[in-house]
């Protein structure tokens, strides 16, 4: 079985077919603005974190910011559920896209960015300002290359 077969497999599920064709507010719309929340709660409170690393709103105690990455992660246990269901309705085509791909790559790349900066500012006692530049940046391709999905698949179409 090859993966173009898995995909299409997937594609094809009742599940699948529901997020896609059923027409409800509480199925393809509900799980895009989800997804959208769950990306709002996670990229605003980490580049909130990131620009306080860099010296924006310095007065701000960096010990306050540190119950957020709870929030964070509830962001992304959203995101990645939402996400999965996105990627299911449209399988092959989001497959076939690289904007898909950039777009998870530098997801992995801001997680470990996160990552480090609990580390390394939160448990420790060091300073985040590259973590931080780098994981605003890894979001900015991040959030692009999502919002080029749709145009790019146009182009391979």
């Amino acid at each position: 079985m090859d993966i173009g077969s898995v995909l299409a497999q997937l594609e094809q599920s009742g599940l699948a077919v529901w997020i896609r064709e059923s027409g409800v507010l509480y199925g393809y719309p509900l799980i895009l603005f989800l997804h959208t929340l769950g990306m709002g709660t996670l990229v605003g409170l980490n580049s909130a974190i990131d620009l306080r690393l860099l010296g924006i709103g310095a007065g701000i105690p960096l010990e306050s910011l540190k119950k957020l990455f709870r929030v964070m992660w509830a962001g992304f246990a959203l995101n990645a559920l939402t996400g999965s269901l996105l990627f299911i309705a449209d399988a092959t085509k989001h497959a076939s896209n690289p904007a898909f791909y950039v777009k998870l790559t530098f997801i992995a790349f801001a997680l470990v960015a996160l990552a480090r900066i609990w580390r390394r500012v939160f448990c420790g006692q060091g300073s985040g300002k590259l973590l931080a530049l780098t994981s605003l940046a890894c979001w900015f391709v991040a959030l692009s290359a999502g919002r080029l999905m749709a145009y790019v698949a146009e182009f391979i179409a």
